[in-house]
């Protein structure tokens, strides 16, 4: 893996997503736990899991399908980890 300022932007949003879990957890702990829509009890550390990794996916098949335009899988992330936080 060659050591690029985009896959320096990637670690560190990474570590900045964990710094935000951590401060958010420090003020307001226990994780907010609530039904999703598939009826499984979600923390906030299990919504941003699967944020995190439905992101990967959504990377890999737009790299595999479309090509390497990925500022818009991007953005599709964004959007789908808004949804999770929001409904899951």
């Amino acid at each position: 893996m060659a050591w690029t300022w985009q896959t320096a932007a990637f670690f560190l949003f990474i570590i900045l997503c964990f710094v935000i879990m951590i401060l958010w957890e420090k003020k307001k702990p226990g994780g907010s736990p609530r039904k999703g829509i598939l009826g499984l009890d979600t923390t906030r550390g299990d919504r941003l899991f699967i944020s995190l990794l439905s992101s990967a996916y959504i990377h890999l098949g737009w790299l595999g399908i479309i090509g390497p335009m990925l500022w818009i899988a991007t953005i599709l992330s964004f959007i789908f980890a808004i949804f999770v936080f929001r409904y899951v």
